[in-house]
């Protein structure tokens, strides 16, 4: 099959993304060219001001060597600018009449520096910050000239002011608006930022419109609208850019503010298509990385005829890359009667943080002096984190304590936006690869890559992974070892091909290891039992019937735990277990916190006439499934009234027990506001309240001590059972083995577990699934029970 043409016009950072993925998805299905304007191999244009500041140099920013596109097989024109496409004819021609014909066009020409349309703006001095060509300029100007003007206080004046200034020059930055960076601060971050980059030796003038710029051949001096000069050697012009659309609207490509595309970056036009800073969709230029590389990975898709859901829109975050300043914006930072916030300010430390929300949602953030914060906030703000149950103190984390920040965050939280890298992916690149520089994982993982302002975090993880405190292992993104399948793809595969039996998947599916391991067995024992109800998993650790039962502990020996529902026991059956204790001479007892006794130590040969002389239930609780639930009868904590709670906490054990869970749930049901059952760090918690019930999820008392959610409050008992046993069906369908309660909560969201269990059909077909599979639980202990012994 011979291959596609692919033209890519634009040597930039989106166009070359675009053809980095198309590489990865369909490596040998495309002949591509590439046409760039500038002299240079492509090259990272954000880190201009980092090469200008002194912080690295021209060869670290370049993205891909000559070698790259010669490995690649792509014909790589630079300092070649095409002038014309004929989109007919499917060709296009160049200015050094190179014809090409194409069968797929892509236009990423990027932008253009907007310069004032002043008198003198052409005189020898006056600059924009585009290109290498530009930065080199300031460079040679500031070992000759001493005085420079910046025009605009935005981000890219900033940074060039703050290069200039390391460069030896006296700077003053010349902007028109009242506050720096008035498109993403707020008036106070933008006051602490200016006082900041004044004691670093920086001035600044406000509501300044420029008039002309003075000289003879040289720029000599900087004129105002109000009268008012000042003298400059060397002027740069940083008040923004346009999107470069003169060819595309001479070749009759629709454009609006910039070329106009769809949700997979289509034109108008056949077979044309458009990426990054030159696109307009749904009316919005984007001029940042992140959104240039999220179409760059649609487009690719799209080009390849791989299915994607298009690209929706990016929500825009900014990172001032100044040494010495930690300036961090995301969403909105202005509040109306629609958005609301909350702000810390630190005066003596010198740090601000300003939370903004719309309702029950973060919708943006301000970080001054500490953006530590940074992606977890994103994060919350781009999933659309319901937060209302979330104190909201607790949202400023980094101020809470002065331990090692990155070694609080979850392997998912990413740590270079720009290019999608996790926490985790760097921690298994640098075990796995043996990495111990950053930018060697540069390299690897691309994290830090684009716009540099994740450079600090990478920094601090990979000193926190060489670290003795470091103790975490990779998360492994397949099932386990024996398969590259995950969880949701063998489920899949599963349920499409019917498959029944733990073996029989394992065979069909290609196990790399046939007889699987103690992490795929038990998952796929789960999955089976909860596609197929009916199916009989067998218990390979413990014997399992209503009245047999018995947990292997390491020595050999077996632990017996007689039930008692809710921890109420009478007196004939607590003789009973003491004759029982006598008799098989069981001298390590114990009662646990859920108000059990645990027969501890008994003899494998002694178990069934244990059990006989017992003629009692005996707890199922070993293993992943509903635990018995904690209550609080103890009168020294409080004195109300214990035995509603208790009624309930028995009736749920009754409804609960033998049904298998992805992971242990453990419950607790306290009476009062007392909490004595420590029902707020359970998976799942009631606490009596005047008339109502309130049920938390989520909660854990582990090594890590999580809080658990508010999810509703109820004032009648059989509506807390009701919505309490569909939560737990709903978790056991679909959540993947071993991922804990709050671990699923965080995943799906709050909000929308709320909305399954609050719609009543949905509830009651949750509640009918989760019977059926406990009547025949139910039956499949009793068919044990008289086939089976350990």
């Amino acid at each position: 099959m011979d291959k596609q043409k692919l033209v890519l016009i634009g040597n930039g950072m989106a166009g070359v993304r675009c053809v980095e993925e198309i590489l990865q998805n369909a490596p040998d299905s495309f002949e591509i060219t590439i046409f760039g304007s500038e002299p240079h191999l492509n090259y990272n244009r954000i880190q201009l001001s980092a090469v200008l500041q002194g912080a690295t140099s021209f060869e670290d920013i370049t993205i891909h060597g000559r070698e790259w596109y010669n490995e690649q097989n792509i014909r790589l024109y630079t300092g070649e600018t095409v002038l014309t496409i004929d989109p007919e004819k499917q060709v296009l021609i160049t200015n050094k009449r190179r014809k090409v014909s194409y069968d797929q066009l892509i236009i990423a020409t990027g932008s253009m520096p907007f310069l004032l349309p002043i008198p003198g703006a052409n005189k020898e001095g006056v600059i924009s910050f585009r290109t290498i060509e530009d930065c080199q300029t300031m460079m040679d100007t500031a070992k000759h000239y001493k005085k420079a003007i910046v025009i605009g206080g935005g981000v890219l004046g900033l940074e060039a002011a703050k290069g200039l200034l390391n460069l030896g020059m006296d700077v003053t930055v010349v902007h028109n608006g009242r506050n720096l960076m008035e498109r993403q601060l707020d008036e106070t971050a933008a006051k602490l930022l200016q006082t900041e980059l004044n004691r670093q030796g920086l001035r600044f003038i406000f509501e300044k419109e420029t008039k002309e710029i003075c000289g003879n051949k040289r720029v000599e001096k900087v004129t105002f609208q109000d009268g008012t000069e000042i003298a400059a050697d060397l002027v740069v012009m940083a008040v923004g850019v346009r999107p470069n659309i003169q060819l595309a609207k001479e070749s009759g490509i629709e454009t609006n503010r910039a070329i106009l595309v769809n949700d997979y970056m289509e034109t108008n036009i056949p077979n044309i298509y458009a990426v990054g800073e030159c696109v307009e969709h749904r009316g919005t230029v984007y001029g940042l990385v992140k959104p240039l590389y999220d179409q760059g990975k649609v487009l690719a898709k799209r080009i390849c005829g791989m299915e994607s859901k298009g690209y929706e829109g990016t929500v825009l975050s900014t990172q001032l890359k100044i040494s010495g300043v930690d300036v961090f914006s995301v969403g909105m930072f202005t509040c109306n009667d629609n958005f609301k916030s909350i702000e810390i300010h630190d005066e003596l430390e010198g740090v601000y943080k300003k939370l903004v929300f719309e309702d029950s949602q973060m919708v943006g953030a301000v970080l001054f002096g500490d953006t530590r914060d940074r992606t977890r906030l994103l994060e919350m703000i781009l999933k659309k984190q319901d937060v209302s149950d979330i104190e909201k103190v607790t949202l400023f984390q980094s101020l809470n304590g002065d331990g090692n920040f990155v070694a609080t965050m979850a392997q998912s939280e990413m740590i270079c936006n720009c290019n999608g890298v996790p926490k985790g992916s760097i921690i298994e690149a640098v075990l796995k690869n043996g990495l111990t520089t950053v930018d060697q994982l540069k390299q690897c993982t691309k994290a830090s890559s684009s716009c540099g302002g994740c450079k600090p975090l990478v920094a601090d993880l990979l000193a926190y992974i060489q670290s003795d405190e470091f103790d975490e292992g990779i998360e492994q993104k397949s099932m386990c070892a024996c398969t590259s399948l995950t969880e949701d793809e063998v489920v899949y595969e599963m349920q499409l091909q019917g498959l029944t039996s733990v073996q029989e998947v394992m065979e069909v599916l290609a196990w790399g290891n046939e007889e699987g391991c103690a992490i795929c067995k038990p998952a796929l024992a789960y999955y089976l039992g909860m596609i197929y109800p009916e199916y009989d998993s067998q218990q390979e650790t413990f014997f399992v019937s209503e009245q047999m039962n018995a947990i292997v502990q390491q020595d050999g020996t077996y632990t017996v735990v007689p039930q008692m529902y809710g921890g109420k026991t009478t007196a004939e059956q607590l003789r009973t277990i003491a004759d029982v204790a006598e008799k098989y001479e069981i001298t390590n007892i114990a009662v646990t916190s859920e108000q059990r006794i645990h027969l501890m130590g008994v003899k494998k040969e002694n178990l069934s006439r244990l059990w006989a002389d017992l003629n009692m239930e005996v707890s199922a609780i070993y293993g992943n499934m509903v635990q018995n639930v904690k209550t609080s009868i103890g009168a020294h904590i409080c004195r109300c009234d214990k035995q509603e709670s208790i009624e309930l906490a028995v009736t749920l054990e009754k409804r609960l027990e033998f049904l298998t869970t992805p992971y242990r749930v453990k419950m607790g049901v306290s009476a009062c506001m007392h909490n004595g059952a420590g029902s707020t760090t359970k998976d799942i918690g009631v606490i009596g309240r005047g008339l109502g019930w309130e049920i938390y999820v989520g909660g854990s008392s582990g090594r890590h001590v999580r809080a658990g959610e508010l999810l509703c409050i109820e004032s009648s008992k059989n509506d807390v059972i009701d919505i309490i046993c569909a939560f737990i069906q709903y978790y056991r369908e679909t959540a993947n083995f071993l991922e804990r309660t709050w671990q699923w909560i965080e995943r799906v969201g709050l909000v929308h577990v709320r909305e399954i269990l609050f719609d009543q059909d949905y509830r009651q077909q949750l509640l009918l699934r989760l019977e059926k599979d406990y009547f025949l639980r139910k039956k499949y202990l009793v068919k044990s029970s008289r086939s089976s012994a350990i």
